[in-house]
């Protein structure tokens, strides 16, 4: 027997102040709308939430040393496929998993998190969103078309925030390496019984050192494993400059999912980021035709973070035995998700081509045997 999901807390609930149904946020609109009776209301600035987004100290997160007005308690329903986190509805008590399509039962009881900042409200509505996967789809040549109609007529999206990390850091580097300048020497050499005079590219390495300095400013790390790091990487650019004060109207007819990569971990992405960067730097730092890093160290301060939620549209297919998942920006609209491939499509063009070439062949080689035989009769 399923576990019933508990209901939302009560600042996650905005009942319709006319037929007393639950409002939605409507995308595009920036405001709450109920779907029954159409009535409309704004979403105000007061409240607890009504505060600017502002970064967290990196060093008392780890400690889990942040103020109790930056935490809460969750309460969220766990994959058992693909360990995914999420809310779901307070009238739901079982349901599929946005992410694999795996049917979902219990819920995983509270866990204490660290709040989100910041919020990236949704832009598109569900059929746009699906209309630009339709669209991505039919693009694909070699997809199964059964898969398409299917995606097609299949069941709507799952309109989901997924959360992020955002890191700021101020770094300070000290290099030691060399610099190359490429130059040529003239050699002769002997080829084919002759001799000639070549060009040969030399390399002079100069010993250099220094400094650079970079502050970096939000860096975005998912904060999440449930979908392909390639999927959500495709979906950037965010533009995080149009992040508003996190409020749960936001999330008023969607599902948030819970971070699942610790703030720790999430950070050692960031430092890895940084990192590339940094060498980046001192090369063009270094100069010259080529560039040798000998010896690098960096030193961090002031990181900060916040924790954000993006809107991502989703849909989860299973097709002959296998999950299909498709995500699409719910600001922009760019699309992302695994690649079907149809069988007899890719057969059919592997034999078209090869009776084009066979064609090809056929031609050139009549034609030569054309030319000879008017070479013949002059």
């Amino acid at each position: 027997m399923s576990e019933r999901v508990a209901p939302l807390p009560p600042e996650h609930r905005f009942p319709c102040g006319q037929c007393g149904a639950d409002l939605r946020f409507a995308p595009g609109a920036g405001r709450l709308a109920c779907d029954h009776c159409g009535n409309a209301q704004t979403i105000g600035d007061e409240g607890p939430w009504s505060g600017g987004i502002y970064e967290l100290d990196f060093r008392a997160g780890l400690a889990t040393a942040l103020p109790n007005a930056e935490m809460e308690e969750a309460r969220q329903l766990k994959c058992p496929n693909c360990g995914a986190e999420f809310e779901m509805g307070s009238d739901s008590h079982a349901g599929a998993c946005p992410f694999c399509a795996t049917p979902v039962v219990t819920d995983t009881g509270t866990r204490r998190r660290i709040k989100p900042k910041g919020v990236l409200p949704f832009a598109l509505e569900e059929r746009d969103a699906h209309k630009a996967m339709t669209d991505w789809l039919g693009r694909l040549w070699f997809a199964p078309s059964r898969l398409r109609d299917y995606a097609r007529k299949g069941r709507k999206m799952d309109g989901i925030y997924v959360p992020y990390w955002t890191f700021d850091a101020d770094t300070r580097s000290r290099y030691s390496g060399a610099r190359g300048t490429v130059y040529y020497e003239t050699h002769t050499v002997v080829r084919n019984g002759k001799r000639q005079r070549v060009k040969v590219q030399k390399v002079r390495w100069t010993p250099v050192s220094g400094r650079v300095a970079r502050f970096f400013d939000d860096i975005l790390v998912l904060a999440s494993a449930s979908l392909p790091k390639r999927f959500t990487d495709g979906l950037q650019p965010w533009d995080l400059s149009e992040l508003d004060p996190y409020r749960p109207e936001y999330l008023a007819g969607f599902r948030a999912e819970g971070y699942t990569v610790g703030l720790e971990d999430g950070f050692r992405e960031a430092r890895a980021y940084m990192d590339r960067v940094i060498r980046r730097d001192v090369k063009f730092d270094i100069g010259g035709d080529r560039q040798q890093i000998g010896a690098l160290e960096t030193q961090v301060s002031d990181v900060t973070f916040k924790h954000v939620l993006l809107p991502v549209w989703l849909a989860a297919y299973k097709y002959r035995g296998r999950t299909y998942r498709f995500v699409v920006n719910g600001r922009t609209g760019r699309v992302q998700g695994e690649r079907p491939w149809s069988a007899w499509k890719i057969a059919l063009a592997v034999i078209v081509g090869l009776l084009l070439a066979g064609a090809v062949g056929y031609l050139v080689a009549t034609g030569q045997q054309g030319q000879g035989a008017v070479i013949e009769i002059r």
